[in-house]
């Protein structure tokens, strides 16, 4: 029985590649590639001379016939442009495709932009939530974001350059003024990792450039009892009855009652969703 290997590729630096990724990859008889042009950079390094064929988000439901075609004949790996496929691109398809076709699927692990930024993060990763990519829309965004609000478990997310800044935003609105740690183009050249608050994360990255993963810290507030949320909750509405906006209502309320403004804010927020 002939097998799909998902093998995990450089994040960045070529010389992260594991020792057993080189041999698969050199073995099978075809490599399935997000971009054949990446993945040439690296077999190309190594001398690896395995035809390619390229399988992306765009050509996914075309290409998977005739890959399970191929994998009747010989074995094939399945790379993405970088860290482990299935995560964030369509490899999860033909992996799924080649399970239900009766195919043996064997996992060759390596490098991981998740794992790596957990790991210089500073934070406490015993347990974390993975939300993949933010939104494109604003209200998405908050949606999302909202619903982890009570969450203590770290936050893991990914992110676009020019969705950077507008993600920060939706982040210290939704979440508080949490700290964070902001990992850029790891393991590459211009490799950063920013540790601060999302508002200070707001100044450092005026122009953000490469590529993002986020790790947000949990939730460390103290639950507000429910005698307490109703009284807050009453009060709030009345003061937005009253036509007072947010930003005037929280630290008012917060004042009075001596809670913490992250959770009248997300009080807020709960009654008037």
């Amino acid at each position: 029985m002939q097998i799909l290997y998902v093998v995990s590729t450089p994040i960045g630096n070529l010389e992260d590649v594991t020792i057993r990724a080189l041999r698969i990859l050199g073995e099978v008889d075809l490599i399935a590639a997000e971009d054949t042009r990446v993945t040439h950079r690296l077999l190309d390094r190594y001398n690896i001379t395995t035809p390619s064929t390229s399988y992306n988000e765009h050509n996914s439901r075309t290409k998977i016939p005739s890959l399970l075609a191929k994998l009747g004949t010989g074995d094939i790996a399945l790379v993405s442009d970088a860290g482990m496929p299935g995560i964030n691109d369509p490899g999860a398809e033909l992996v799924r495709a080649a399970v239900e076709a009766g195919f043996t699927v064997l996992s060759v692990p390596g490098p991981s932009a998740l794992t790596t930024a957990l790991s210089v993060s500073g934070m406490n990763i015993d347990q974390f939530v993975y939300l993949g990519f933010l939104p494109k829309k604003q209200s998405g965004r908050l949606k999302l974001l909202r619903s982890t609000a009570s969450e203590k478990r770290c936050l893991l997310l990914l992110e676009t350059p020019h969705r950077l800044r507008d993600a920060l935003i939706d982040i210290a609105d939704s979440l508080g003024d949490r700290e964070l740690a902001i990992c850029r183009e790891l393991t590459k050249l211009h490799e950063e990792v920013f540790r601060g608050s999302a508002s200070e994360a707001l100044c450092h990255f005026n122009r953000p450039r490469g590529e993002f993963t986020i790790v947000v810290e949990g939730n460390k507030e103290q639950p507000v009892p429910e005698l307490d949320q109703s009284k807050v909750r009453s009060r709030l509405s009345a003061l937005r009855a009253n036509g007072v906006r947010a930003k005037d209502a929280v630290p008012k309320v917060a004042n009075e009652t001596g809670l913490p403004k992250r959770s009248v804010y997300r009080l807020w927020l709960e009654i008037h969703s």
